[in-house]
């Protein structure tokens, strides 16, 4: 059951905010794992849902009021009391997941866009989405940089210029030579905006995961979305994997 599903059936879109938030942490306890939930991810929970953003004074307050919820382990966290979330088990018996399922919510990366491509895109998509979901910008940023660089190769390779991008021994370069060359290569003729994408996230990327005092944070991510969507698409048609 995904969240859409879950949605529909507990009705959870017609329940009252503090109702909302209690059916939420329990979703997100089954599925993912997550058993302690922040006020952050009370924003990120109703945002992606797209939802009015909720008063988190009061809402804070109602939980700490609420016998629905206790203190989590770590500070100003929160997490459902035993009794309520062995009570919605027993309501929701179905809600389990495959250990290695990935459960995203299009919040980067609509499912249109990579749905039957290719097994690992469509995996690499899914893990992208997760991860802006639940706050690891970080970790989001690679991804869509790994993603970008897998789909520049795949276009190199159906253009069959796969080798303006290899040394000697038939080896890719580095993301940062390959963007180098992608930046002018005519053959490939990228799009002014993808063009600034690629810079963007060669840099993005980057400090993610080599810039030891960086942390990216969801703006960092929220303004390139659109560009984002755009040069993926443009990719995965260049790549032939989309005609």
């Amino acid at each position: 059951m995904n969240l859409n599903q879950f949605c529909q059936y507990s009705d959870l879109l017609g329940s009252k905010e503090l109702e909302k938030v209690r059916l939420l942490s329990f979703f997100f306890h089954k599925t993912v794992g997550k058993y302690e939930f922040t006020k952050d991810d009370i924003l990120s929970w109703f945002k992606n849902l797209n939802l009015p953003k909720p008063n988190l004074s009061r809402l804070t307050s109602n939980i700490h009021r609420s016998r629905a919820f206790v203190k989590g382990e770590t500070h100003g966290t929160f997490k459902l009391h035993a009794i309520e979330f062995d009570e919605l088990q027993a309501q929701y018996p179905g809600l389990h997941i495959k250990s290695e399922e990935i459960i995203a919510h299009d919040t980067i990366l609509p499912r249109s866009l990579y749905e039957k491509t290719r097994g690992f895109i469509e995996s690499l998509a899914k893990q992208i989405n997760a991860s802006y979901e639940f706050n690891i910008f970080d970790g989001c940023a690679v991804l869509m940089r790994r993603l970008l660089e897998v789909l520049l190769i795949l276009s190199y390779e159906n253009l069959n210029i796969d080798t303006e991008i290899q040394d000697s021994q038939q080896n890719y370069h580095s993301l940062e030579k390959i963007i180098n060359n992608a930046l002018s290569n005519k053959k490939l003729r990228l799009s002014r905006d993808s063009k600034r994408m690629l810079d963007t996230f060669r840099t993005l990327g980057n400090f993610s995961a080599h810039k030891i005092y960086y942390n990216c944070r969801r703006p960092d991510l929220e303004k390139a979305i659109t560009i984002y969507r755009a040069t993926v698409e443009e990719l995965l048609y260049k790549s032939g994997i989309r005609t």
